[in-house]
């Protein structure tokens, strides 16, 4: 895994980006997370501006126990919500990205948020580490 000051990154050599989308998904479930939303990055780009990219999946990741517990610590928290899962197509295999929990509720100067934010870097990480 390599972290960055804002995400961790995995790649997944010998897999599809679908395989990878469903092995992420079914982790996240396995973690408390379902997808809220999804963004074809490559169909949207083609779409809207005739372009062509890269398949590039962009998933918005939430547990709903966790948000609940960030909404009652930081009424404003849904401004960081859900948490996004990159799944893209790269040079060396599928890459796999996950939005830094600390990171962003970082940007929020609220010490009780520290409980739920050390949760859900767990539970990222281990999805991380999951598929593959």
């Amino acid at each position: 895994m390599h972290e960055t000051t804002y995400g961790y990154d995995r790649r997944l050599n010998g897999t599809t980006l679908e395989e990878a989308r469903t092995r992420v998904t079914e982790a996240l479930a396995g973690e408390g997370f379902g997808i809220l939303t999804e963004v074809d990055v490559r169909a949207t780009l083609r779409k809207k501006l005739d372009l062509d990219f890269r398949p590039y999946v962009i998933l918005g990741a939430c547990n709903p126990m966790l948000a609940h517990r960030a909404l009652q610590a930081e009424p404003h928290m849904g401004l960081l919500l859900p948490r996004n899962v990159v799944i893209q197509e790269a040079d060396d295999g599928v890459a796999v990205s996950i939005a830094n929990p600390r990171a962003m509720f970082g940007l929020v100067d609220n010490c009780a948020l520290e409980p739920v934010v050390g949760q859900a870097d767990e539970r990222l990480r281990r999805v991380l580490e999951a598929p593959g």
